[in-house]
């Protein structure tokens, strides 16, 4: 398994992304709609892509917030290989990358039914907080922060 930096053009991203949508899609049921505006993937420049065996099994990207925060995006695992830690190597590499890139913080969005996602994200440090952007007043939008 590795890991390989790229940005969201790349062909292996882009068909992750698309299982990943039609996965929320009935996640979210009615609200996907509103949701789905605001994860355009396209012009991500932080992208990752895991590789197992040469095979594209989990992604994850971020972008710039603002000056000092970079907003965790498009985290996804393929299900048959969910439960094998992969989710934190995901999100340890992006938040690795972001301090690189001098961020002090990584904020995210998550459904408020993405319950293995938020224990996550959780057991890794963040912190719910009041909604931010676009989610404020969304009673479906579970917002985290973490410092990094």
């Amino acid at each position: 398994m590795h890991i390989v930096r790229t940005t969201s053009d790349n062909p292996d991203f882009e068909k992750l992304v698309t299982q990943l949508d039609a996965y929320l899609a009935i996640l979210d049921g009615e609200d996907h709609a509103f949701y789905s505006q605001f994860n355009k993937s396209s012009l991500l420049k932080n992208a990752l892509i895991v590789y197992e065996n040469e095979i594209p099994i989990a992604i994850g990207a971020y972008k710039e917030y603002d000056a000092e925060t970079a907003e965790m995006k498009r985290m996804f695992t393929l299900p048959e290989h969910r439960g094998k830690g992969i989710a934190t190597k995901v999100l340890t590499e992006l938040e690795s990358w972001a301090k690189e890139e001098n961020y002090k913080t990584a904020l995210l969005e998550t459904g408020h039914l993405q319950k293995d996602a938020i224990y996550l994200y959780q057991k890794l440090g963040y912190e719910v907080i009041e909604n931010f952007g676009q989610y404020q007043g969304v009673e479906t939008s579970i917002c985290m922060k973490k410092n990094i």
